[in-house]
């Protein structure tokens, strides 16, 4: 645990008894077609002609901390305004191609077959699709026929980290369930480029294609993964402004507010401290904060808040570099690496999304 000097830090405070949910698999996926931001700052250039500032896109990309992300279609695809019907069709046949992917990924690091999961929860906030995803994938993946379906639309960012909670609340009902989330999201398909707001040209250099999945079991036995503790969320008042989509006769457009790493400067800690009064008293103070990274700026902010030394929240930064933000599933992303690293003790998985909102959500991985 990190030492924070004389103001007593944030990661002291306690965190929640964790129930008999443990996390057994979590899988991860990308489409195949590859964006590199130099690449995708050319082909704005063109397409746009003139319309932004000379160097503006340059220098939103190199400020962006990413390098490459992944789409769901090819880089030409996106040189034509597309109408609802094909970013739908695309959503489909994109998203529901992830979710398989992610959701098998999950259940064999599991040792999970589908036929024995009792419910699904599906977090997906890029597209719209009914019937939902998981639906869809019953079939191909060989869901029961009474599985219980519980799909979730418009968390956003905080969607891994609250569809995760939501999870474990389901597990947790029932001894011996088994319960497998799946977050997907296509924010590629949702480019602007009829009259484009900042916001939406900022989000082209910023948001990606991803998928990832967490298979929870209901279960006393230490093999079967890290214990879950009870999720918690913080709604700030009058901040629906904040992040979100506004939507448009050609699609969806991004409602993105700059001033998000100033907010998380200033705010954040109301979160942290309300979240940890709910939680109530538990053994341990935090190891490891597990951050969903909307970006550099948003990860030095939530460093000052909670008193890390700069560059500790490392595997955030190389999940941003290397993938873009994703939405939902990115935080999952960012979990699977530092669980690779078998870590000890209490972590907290952490998001920011629309309504404005933070979820966290305690991870026991053993004795400190």
């Amino acid at each position: 645990m990190h030492s924070l000097g004389a103001r007593r830090p944030l990661t002291d405070r306690p965190t929640s008894v964790p129930s008999s949910v443990r996390l057994a698999g979590l899988g991860t996926a990308v489409p195949p077609h590859l964006l590199l931001q130099d690449d995708v700052v050319d082909r704005l250039k063109r397409l746009l002609d003139g319309r932004v500032p000379k160097g503006w896109l340059e220098r939103i990309a190199r400020n962006s901390g990413i390098a490459v992300r992944h789409a769901v279609r090819p880089a030409a695809w996106y040189d034509v305004p597309r109408t609802w019907p094909e970013r739908s069709a695309a959503y489909v046949e994109g998203a529901g191609a992830l979710f398989v992917a992610a959701a098998e990924r999950a259940l064999a690091t599991a040792g999970v077959a589908a036929a024995a999961i009792d419910t699904v929860v599906t977090v997906s906030t890029t597209g719209v699709a009914t019937p939902t995803l998981e639906a869809r994938a019953f079939s191909r993946l060989g869901f029961r026929s009474n599985v219980r379906r519980v799909p979730l639309f418009g968390l956003g960012c905080a969607g891994g980290v609250t569809g995760l909670a939501i999870a474990h609340r389901l597990a947790a009902a029932t001894p011996e369930s088994r319960v497998l989330l799946v977050c997907v999201e296509t924010c590629t398909l949702n480019l602007q480029l009829v009259e484009p707001t900042q916001a939406d040209l900022v989000a082209t250099l910023l948001f990606g294609d991803g998928a990832a999945a967490a298979c929870l079991v209901h279960s006393d036995e230490p093999s079967k993964g890290p214990l879950l503790g009870d999720g918690v969320e913080h709604l700030w008042a009058d901040t629906l402004d904040v992040m979100g989509w506004d939507v448009r006769d050609t699609g969806l457009g991004v409602v993105f507010d700059r001033s998000i790493p100033a907010f998380v400067d200033d705010r954040f800690d109301e979160a942290v401290n309300a979240a940890f009064a709910g939680l109530g008293a538990a053994a341990g103070a935090v190891e490891r904060w597990v951050c969903h990274p909307g970006g550099p700026k948003v990860l030095e902010a939530l460093e000052r808040t909670l008193h890390l030394p700069s560059g500790t929240l490392d595997h955030e930064r190389d999940v941003l570099r290397a993938f873009g933000n994703m939405s939902a599933p990115t935080a999952l992303f960012v979990l699977e690496r530092v669980l690779r690293e078998g870590p000890r003790g209490c972590l907290v998985l952490t998001a920011l999304g629309p309504g404005f909102t933070a979820s966290l959500l305690p991870i026991h991985c053993g004795e400190g």
